[in-house]
């Protein structure tokens, strides 16, 4: 089974923070695929958040969304993905097809996401490993509108999609992991 580890929680669970200190505790070279697209002031801050906790010494990827399986399979060492819904949030919004009623359009289009995120993990090679962070979203309400609703069963199952893949899933709850998969110990300079 490839290096993936899967991190689910729900937002400001610390499963970011969680993450970060994973790679700080792996040896050797750390990409970190920034996802979110900034759109408003809430997000600039988050986003330079973000950015101030990262090592200066991290490689950084920030590009389109449709480019990164192919931007991950060229990367080596360890490749920190923040975060799978915001990666599946721009291709969404990218999709007309998602809040119209024709289901066909939009089953075509679910497949083209769907092999997206297949070949972002069947990119991992021997030599590097992958972590993902990415929002549980069927904790909540079921969204009234059509496209909410889609949204939120796409996320879903990209993210049993990506367990499927994963040698380690955990559910991170107030910072902390519950291994729901594998799992493993983080230093204790890093707890």
């Amino acid at each position: 089974m490839k290096d993936i580890t899967l991190l689910l929680g729900g937002a400001r669970s610390g499963k970011s923070t969680f993450a970060e200190k994973i790679a700080l505790s792996r040896k050797g070279k750390v990409t970190y695929f920034a996802t979110a697209d900034c759109r408003d002031g809430e997000m600039k801050k988050r986003i330079e958040l973000h950015r101030a906790r990262r090592p200066k010494e991290w490689a950084l990827w920030e590009g389109e969304p449709s480019d990164l399986p192919r931007a991950a399979a060229g990367a080596s060492g360890l490749i920190l993905l923040d975060c799978l819904t915001m990666w599946l949030t721009r291709l969404f919004l990218s999709c007309p097809e998602a809040e119209g009623e024709d289901e066909n359009a939009w089953a075509a289009r679910e497949k083209e996401i769907d092999s997206l995120v297949r070949s972002l993990c069947e990119s991992v090679s021997d030599d590097s490993s992958l972590i993902i962070v990415s929002n549980e979203v069927g904790f909540g309400l079921v969204p009234p509108y059509l496209m909410g609703r889609r949204f939120r069963d796409l996320q879903g199952r990209m993210n049993q999609l990506c367990a499927g893949y994963s040698k380690n899933v955990a559910l991170i709850v107030a910072g902390c992991p519950l291994w729901v998969k594998g799992g493993f110990e983080l230093p204790d300079d890093l707890s």
